[in-house]
């Protein structure tokens, strides 16, 4: 993650035929690494993208032929395939079809209208036909024009799961430890949310990929985070031993976890809760739970049916479908409608896991309801699937084969990056009236206040990366952005929750401005806030935008503490990662905390040094550091749940495998002591922490009169 700076000045007229096929499908053809530099996309990666979208680029007379295709039918095309309508104000494209062209509109409520002007708000067909005959349909997305701003100031808090064991847990946190988290914190603490990270169905394996930024369907939630006792049929498995066993077991691992230093250990947890889950799926469902089941599998539908088929699949043949039997390669093919009907039994425990996930996570939602929470929980999209799993196999239609998506090279990562992670196509998107897109939207604001978008620059474009090349010799593709952003607030308006999109790093001109436009909040981090276009040095309070969540760290940061006393220099330095000398990062990253110590001090914020003891203790900064953040115009501010007792590992090391345990480790203090929710709650550290936060958060951010300046200003 980087500071963030301009990028991608607009793109000068494509000049060879290649270039400009490429850039009549939205393949860009260079990119700028920096304000005052721009590198060219080779034409191995333009042909590449190309084929990934469906166009032979391959010889020039491929070209000059696509090319001509696509000309030809830019001519005769009435309407994209897809056409946003904002605010019930008729599109654009309408205005720019023929006198006398017919329109013809069938709204999602059943109405026939022959007129764009105020539509519900949906995804209607619609149908124009000019007078010369032809005709063109197309989706009719029409969307508010934009979110509404959140009322008032709210404070939450910012947590993965796993890491929030409870003494009740197995041996990872769950959705009984979410229901209590946000049902204490909501009520005890006036927080006005809980972010989480993305819950999204894993890939099993042995081991299984850890990142939940690397989910196999981010259509439904993992059922590793069941609370196995919360489950109604539970009480009513007839099998004690085996019952009295795994409880057993699950206090092992979970003192393993807690009084032993271990790692999460997911595929432990895992096997013991899938065991449990076994007996419980035994026990015959009561009429009314039977009627909730079944009604969840009409609403779910196909997308359901093939995520659990899926499952039932990667038990018998592994977790790459890419490597099973070729019949069974198709989601749609007889031999896998033969498969399915041979494995019903395994097709109905995964829907019923699906379902009791989705009953979990929507009791942690009303809890947090319950409790006075303004939002609630706040969900976590992931930028994309991994190719071998369920959502990758079943829409196989609309990912980009052959492709992999990352960022290019910059000044903080020479070499780029690949995430591994297939995109959507565009066109095949857009063909469908964003579909996929919207059903996965849908879900995910079902229990939720809010949604996180990781890397929300992604509705804009993404970096595609042909598979087995480095990622310098990738090339951004375009999305429709307008379309993106139009179901996004759509569905999120139809939830009444708020969009939160992560915007950190390289961000062209002009995505912040429309993503505000819109009311989507964007993400400010402290330590990345600094005046980037005049001194460099941090920047005021008053000075930051509003429209966003603020805070000091996330998953992929150092914890405030450990950047305070430099442990994350030394961290780095252990494992082989940093790119200069140790004494010049060290002397680095002292710099950069001592300009925002020296604001704090400026500012009155830095309380406990006095008389002849300049100093301060780090729990001290760290207050004094949340004391900033209440003195910005934000509308919502973040702490880090392992901030509060000081925890000094992070979640994740970007750059490190097996290095760094990575997504593996519990909330500690800062002596590296695993800290329970039951601890979290009695902690004197936690609540001196929080008592500054929402005091600061209810009063609007007005600092208490303790000398030195500054009040907040909105932008």
């Amino acid at each position: 993650m980087a500071p963030r700076r301009p990028a991608d000045p607009p793109q000068t007229t494509p000049a060879t035929p290649l270039s400009r096929l490429a850039g009549l499908h939205g393949v860009a053809t260079s990119y700028s690494p920096s304000p005052d530099r721009t590198v060219a996309a080779s034409d191995t990666a333009l042909v590449a993208a190309l084929a990934a979208l469906g166009v032979d680029a391959s010889t020039p007379d491929a070209v000059s032929a696509a090319l001509a295709a696509r000309e030809a039918e830019a001519r005769e095309r009435l309407l994209p395939p897809t056409v946003v309508c904002w605010g019930g104000r008729a599109p654009a494209e309408l205005a720019e079809l023929p006198d006398g062209t017919r329109l013809r509109i069938a709204t999602e409520q059943g109405e026939t209208r022959a007129s764009a002007e105020q539509l519900p708000p949906g995804v209607h067909a619609l149908r124009a036909t000019a007078p010369d005959g032809r005709t063109a349909d197309a989706h009719l997305v029409v969307a508010p024009a934009r979110l509404p701003t959140p009322p008032g100031r709210a404070y939450g808090l910012l947590v993965q799961l796993y890491s929030l064991l409870s003494r009740r847990s197995w041996g990872m946190g769950d959705l009984g430890d979410l229901a209590e988290l946000t049902a204490w914190a909501g009520r005890a603490l006036g927080a006005g949310f809980v972010q989480v990270n993305p819950l999204h169905a894993a890939v099993p394996g042995a081991p299984t990929d850890p990142s939940p930024y690397r989910p196999s369907s981010r259509r439904f939630p993992d059922p590793v985070h069941l609370r196995v006792e919360d489950i109604p049929e539970f009480g009513y498995v007839d099998e004690p031993d085996q019952v009295r066993t795994l409880l057993e077991r699950a206090e092992r691992l979970r003192e393993s976890v807690l009084d032993k230093g271990a790692l999460i250990d997911r595929d432990a947890v895992w096997e013991l809760k899938r065991e449990a889950l076994e007996l419980v799926s035994t026990v015959p469902l009561g009429p009314g739970r039977r009627a909730a089941y079944v009604d969840f599998l009409a609403e779910e539908g196909e997308a359901l049916e093939d995520h659990a088929t899926w499952c039932a699949l990667a038990e018998m043949y592994g977790s790459d479908w890419r490597r099973w039997p070729e019949g069974l390669r198709d989601p749609r093919s007889p031999e896998t409608a033969r498969a399915r009907a041979e494995l019903m039994d395994r097709v109905d425990f995964h829907t019923r896991l699906a379902w009791l996930t989705d009953a979990q996570l929507a009791t942690a939602q009303r809890s947090a309801r319950d409790a006075g929470m303004a939002v609630g929980l706040v969900h976590d999209l992931a930028v994309g699937v991994h190719p071998d799993g369920a959502d990758a196999w079943a829409q196989q239609e609309y990912f980009a084969a052959g492709m992999s998506v990352g960022a290019p090279p910059d000044a903080f990562n020479a070499r780029g990056q690949d995430w591994g992670l297939p995109p959507w196509r565009p066109d095949r998107l857009a063909a469908s009236g964003y579909a996929p897109y919207r059903r996965l939207l849908r879900a995910l604001f079902r229990h939720a206040g809010a949604v996180r978008i990781d890397h929300v620059m992604g509705l804009f474009r993404l970096w595609w990366i042909p598979q087995g090349r480095p990622p310098t010799e990738g090339t951004y593709v375009r999305y429709d952005a307008e379309a993106m952003l139009a179901v996004l607030v759509l569905e999120a308006s139809r939830a009444g929750a708020l969009v939160i999109g992560e915007d950190l790093g390289t961000v062209e001109p002009g995505v912040r401005e429309t993503l505000r436009a819109r009311g989507v909040l964007g993400t400010s981090v402290l330590w990345f806030e600094r005046d980037w276009d005049g001194d460099g040095l941090p920047l005021p309070p008053e000075r930051w935008r509003a429209d966003c969540l603020a805070t000091a760290t996330t998953h992929d940061l150092p914890p405030t503490a450990s950047r305070l006393t430099g442990d994350h220099v030394e961290l780095r330095d252990r494992l082989g990662l940093l790119t200069g000398s140790l004494e010049e990062e060290r002397a680095a990253a002292a710099s950069d905390t001592g300009e925002w110590l020296t604001l704090l001090t400026r500012l009155g914020l830095l309380w406990g040094a006095s008389g002849g003891c300049p100093t301060v203790s780090e729990e001290a900064e760290i207050q004094a550091v949340h004391r900033f953040l209440l003195l910005t115009p934000a509308r919502l501010i973040g702490v880090w749940l392992p901030d509060t007792v000081g925890d000094r590992r992070p979640q994740n090391l970007p750059g490190t495998w097996d290095q760094y345990p990575n997504w593996r480790l519990p909330i500690a203090d800062a002596e590296g002591r695993p800290v329970t929710l039951e601890e979290l709650a009695a902690s004197p550290r936690l609540h001196a922490l929080l008592h500054v936060v929402r005091a600061g958060a209810q009063t609007g951010g007005a600092r208490r009169a303790r000398g030195g300046g500054g009040g907040h200003a909105a932008r």
